[in-house]
This record gives C-alpha cells, structure tokens and sequence, in this order.
C-alpha cells in the first residue's frame, strides 16, 4: 500500500472536535450570536482576511505580482439545492491549517498573522478583522452542513473540510484550479418559528451586504437577476443575469475631509439613517492616541419620530475596520446627546468571544469620553459663530441639555453650563449665563430667575417689576426642568441663583426693610387673621413692598418652590402631596391695603380669600373652589 494512498486513508478518517470545542460550538450555535443574519458578516470578513493575508505577501515578495484590483470576495445562491457559496482569491489554507483553524474552534489564524507580522511597517495598511476564529461557525446557525475547499497560494494540493456540526469533521484531498477558498453553507430547512429560506433570496444578502460589510475594501460581487421588458414580445418580461457589486468598500468616514463636499455628507446622512433632510450639523473626526478611531456623527434637523417615547434608541453604530460590530452602541452616548446620529470605526475595541460581545471596557470609555467632548466642543464653536443656527438647535434639543445639567447628581453640569440659553427681561432673544454675568450691574449680588408657563406671563408676575426697577435682569425659566438644573448647578462665575418668587428675596435698602418690619409687627393682629381665615393654606400672611403696583402675590420659603410643587405634583405615578411652604404677600402700598384695615372680621375673611384665590391664578396654580371665588366677586361689586 503506497504512502500517499494511506495519507489519504488518514485524511478521509472523520475526526472529532475536542470536548472544549464542541460545547463551545454548541453555544455559539445557540447563544453567543443573538441575530442569526450575522453569519453572512463573519463569513465575509474571514474572506476579506484571508486577501489581506496574500495582498500583503505581494509587498514583501517580488515573486508576487498581485495588486488591490485583482482580488474579490463572490457570493452564489442555489435556491434549489438550498446552499450559499463564498469565494474568495486569498491566500488559501494548508491541510495543516484547515485541521488548525478549523478543527480547533477559537484558533485564530488571522490573530498569529497579526502578530507575528506586527513589527512589518507593510503590515500597517492591513486590516485584520478576524482576531478571534470563532466567526466561521455561526454559519452553523443557519446550516446543517458546511463544505470547505480551500488550497494556499503557492501549494499544488486542494483540500476539502465538511462538517454537519458537533459531531465532528473530515479533512481530504480534492480538485480546485486556483488559491483561494470556497465556502458553501447547506441552508436549513425551515421551521415554525425561523425563516431559513430568506437567506437563499438575492435581496436578503444584498441587504446583509450593505448592512454590515459595505465598507470591506474588496469588491463583493453577486450574480442578480433583473426583470425587464421582452424587446421581442410588448408588454411581456425576460430575466437578465449581471454580476454585480454590492458594496460599496470606501467609508466616508475615512475619506480626508477635503475630499468630501456637503451634499456627500447629506445623501450619506440621510440614506444611512433614514431622514428626509439634511442635518443640521456634521461632526467628522479623526482622533489617535490612547484611542484610534474615526467618527462620523450629525445632528438632525428635527427630532425623530419616536424621540421622547421609550421605545427610542440612542446610540451611534459601532464598526472594527469598516465591519458593523453593533448598530446602536449606547455607551458612546450620554443621553442629553442622546439626538445624534452617527458612527464610530475603530481597530482598537478589546472584542469578546464575538463580535457581537463586545466588551464595555476602558477602550471603549475612552472613545465615549473624546467623543462627548467633541460634540461639545463643536457645540460650543456653533454658539460662538453662528448665533441663529445654535439658537435654532437649542430650540429643538436644549431641553436634553438641561436634564443632562440635573441628572447624575449634576456631575456633568461643568461641561454643559455654557451651552444653556434663556429667555430673560432683557429683550427678545436668547442669553448664556456667561452673557447675563457679562450684564450684571456691580451693585447686583445674584442671578434673579423666575419660573412660569411662557416668557410672556412670567413678565406680567407682580415681583417682575420691583427687580427690573432695580435694573436687574431676571432670567426667564420656562421649562419644568429650568429649576432644578439650576439648583444642581448651585452657582455660575461665584453668582448664586435667587428666585424672585422667593419669600426671603428682598431688595430693599435697610430704612425700607426697617419700615416693613415695622409695619408688619404694627399689622400682626389684622396678618394673624388673614392666616387663621386660610386656614393652614399658607405658612404666613405678611405686606411687603416688593410688588410694583400689583396688589398681591404668592411666594414660597424653604427649598421647595411654587414651580417645583407643581412639576412634581405633575410627574407620573405622583401622590400629589408635594407642597411649597406658601406665603400670602400684600402691597403695603396698594389701595387694598387701607381696605384690609379698615374691613369688619367677616369681610376681611372674604377679601382674605379672594386675595389668596387671585394670587394663585397669577401663580399659575389652580384654586380651590372657583365657584366660591366667582359667588364673592359678584357679592363685592
């Protein structure tokens, strides 16, 4: 019996994958991959891996001659005999390598390329993606039986590697003409629960293609059949087969930002995620260092449809050289940049057993981190530069912003403080902090808000007048979150925030607050009874001079304010027992007073009703007994 004959014997012997082995393949068959579509992704980067290998011998061997364009990765579909096949033109596996890489599962072939050329200066320009040799037995997910043929470049033998699964596999001998290798999945048949048979349709790959391997740099063609017009037969069709390409291997992203024109960023933005306008901002980023990475993010004109529902999504599409790992990433985002759209692509991301898996590791926080301080930063150059369009993003997206102020206990108050815009006594349009400080009058020791429904009603509040007499400007809060961000925020350029509805707010010189004091101690008999007549509705009843020429107001002492009582209260699943300590003011100045003075015990507990019932209207907050109201006004006139 000849020697060859007997290797062949030995070849044809069916082998067994290791005890590790099988019960690794069982998991990735069944757990490790959540979307059995990702099969096609692996396959097709093992492909591209495998050029990668024999693109890179032609730079480092004369004898070589080989170029970029004479490589591609083809993908047949055989609908009737339910198989799909890949091949490729790279370097091609030994038996030696097919036994290595394929019969020990987790056995990286690209992962020792990668290292053992790592210190080649040629080896820079090749993209490596299969590091970790567990991709090609996804294709076990939607296979019952794999075939390989493969033969190395250079070698004169092919090899055939067949699998049916955990059972194990055979190696043997057989034809094939040129290096490269062949792949072809025996698609299962389908069950109640999966479609199999998707996979065998032109559409289905082509859109696995474009979802996640459109950036491999080689050409991945497949034969498409197209119906069109019989020129023989009107009104009847023929079919017509082309060889085409389905990727379209540049990245954007990685193209120099010279090269790219706006409209090439537009038509990108919007076919990528599904928008009919241009976005309002790009951000195109480049950053290496502790972390390499390419980033390509937008912010949209518009918030998408189903932006303040839970069912949204945040986060940016996460690529390793061009390959879609995972399509939203939300770690890359913190949720007050929660609207931007966009991708990262980096080869340096520490991936688990699976593409899919990946790791949140220090790699990945250190390109969230840059790439919150780039949107930043190119937030910031907006505001400084283009005014209206910073406006125009704030109006949409600034209250994100200012949650993002509140949330986390106000940790991230510092870097979005200067990005915050209000409305304010001070005219029509939008001031930063930073702005308001710039305005401040020396004497003025505080920055004054006011909370309210709109800009317009908060200007009508009584305490507005006494504060702009001063020449003061007062902020305008129109957003239920405005208060507590700013409460979190605690302070800005050493100026701490005062609410003009505020009890303890007062502006006066030290003769008027000594006049007041005065008048209240003189008062309290007439005060006492106001009180007693709401009936624990508020905490005190006091005059004040603080009002303008409005009669009366409603302030708030201690931390809870007449805003804040009514957000909370507003809130979901709230018990409603939320309560602003509520004082009752009256202008000692107003022809009302001298009423209240002068009125018998039943009289001044109507006026003290209707006071109280009025001040909570300018409030904005409902009254008791709007029947009651109404029945003492008409009594009065």
């Amino acid at each position: 019996m000849s020697a060859n004959f007997t290797q062949g014997m030995i070849q044809m012997r069916k082998k067994q994958f290791k005890a590790e082995s099988k019960k690794l393949l069982d998991m990735m068959i069944n757990s490790i991959y959540t979307h059995k579509e990702i099969f096609l992704r692996e396959l097709i980067s093992n492909a591209s891996d495998a050029i990668d290998k024999l693109y890179f011998r032609s730079l480092t061997d004369n004898a070589v001659k080989l170029s970029k364009d004479d490589f591609k990765i083809q993908i047949d579909i055989d609908k009737e005999n339910r198989t799909i096949t890949l091949t490729d033109n790279g370097i091609g596996m030994t038996a030696e390598e097919l036994e290595s890489n394929l019969g020990t599962i987790a056995k990286s072939g690209s992962l020792n390329f990668k290292n053992e050329n790592a210190d080649d200066e040629n080896a820079q320009d090749i993209s490596v993606i299969g590091q970790f040799g567990v991709g090609f037995y996804s294709s076990f997910m939607v296979a019952d039986k794999v075939e390989v043929v493969s033969k190395a470049f250079g070698d004169d033998t092919a090899h055939k590697w067949v699998s049916s699964g955990a059972d194990g596999y055979t190696i043997e001998e057989c034809d094939k003409e040129d290096a490269g290798t062949v792949i072809t999945l025996h698609i299962k048949e389908d069950t109640e629960n999966e479609d199999y048979s998707q996979y065998l349709e032109q559409y289905k790959i082509d859109e696995l293609v474009k979802k996640y391997s459109d950036y491999i740099r080689y050409p991945i063609v497949m034969e498409m059949s197209h119906q069109v017009p019989d020129p023989d037969k009107e009104g009847e069709y023929i079919t017509e087969l082309s060889t085409e390409t389905l990727n379209s291997m540049v990245p954007l992203w990685r193209k120099s930002k010279s090269e790219i024109k706006p409209e090439d960023y537009n038509e990108f933005y919007k076919s990528k995620f599904m928008d009919y306008t241009d976005p309002m901002a790009v951000i195109h980023t480049k950053t290496e260092g502790q972390a390499t990475f390419d980033a390509l993010m937008f912010i949209p004109q518009n918030p998408p449809y189903d932006f303040y529902s839970k069912e949204y999504e945040k986060g940016l599409q996460l690529y390793s050289n061009g390959v879609l790992i995972m399509d939203k990433c939300a770690d890359l985002l913190p949720d007050y940049f929660s609207f931007v759209k966009g991708l990262v692509d980096s080869a340096d991301l520490s991936l688990n057993i699976s593409r899919e898996m990946l790791q949140h590791d220090h790699q990945l926080k250190i390109i969230a981190k840059a790439i919150d301080k780039k949107i930043k930063s190119e937030l910031t150059k907006m505001l400084k530069n283009d005014r209206e369009k910073y406006e125009k993003f704030f109006k949409t997206f600034g209250l994100q912003l200012k949650y993002g102020v509140y949330a986390n206990y106000g940790m991230d108050k510092d870097g979005l403080k200067d990005l915050l815009l209000f409305e304010s006594s001070n005219g029509d349009g939008y001031t930063t902090l930073k702005e308001y400080v710039g305005r401040m009058a020396d004497s003025q020791e505080s920055i004054y808000y006011a909370c309210g429904e709109n800009a317009e009603k908060i200007s009508l509040l009584p305490q507005i007048d006494a504060v702009k007499e001063k020449g003061y400007e007062v902020l305008y809060f129109t957003d239920e979150v405005d208060e507590f961000a700013i409460q979190m925020l605690m302070e800005y350029d050493s100026k701490h925030f005062a609410n003009i509805c505020k009890d303890d707010l007062d502006l006066s010189t030290d003769a008027e607050k000594e006049a007041m004091t005065k008048k209240n101690e003189d008062s309290k008999d007439l005060l006492d009874k106001m009180k007693e007549a709401l009936n624990g509705k508020v905490t005190a009843v006091k005059f004040s001079n603080k009002l303008g020429s409005h009669p009366v107001s409603l302030s708030a002492e201690g931390y809870v304010s007449l805003e804040m009582e009514k957000v909370l209260n507003s809130m979901p699943g709230a018990n409603k027992g939320v309560k602003a300590q509520l004082v009752l003011e009256i202008n000692s100045n107003h022809p009302v007073a001298e009423k209240l003075e002068k009125a018998d015990d039943e009289t001044l507990k109507k006026y003290t009703g209707l006071l109280y019932s009025a001040a909570r209207l300018i409030a904005g907050l409902d009254i008791d007994n709007p029947t009651e109201f109404s029945d003492i006004i008409a009594e009065l006139m």
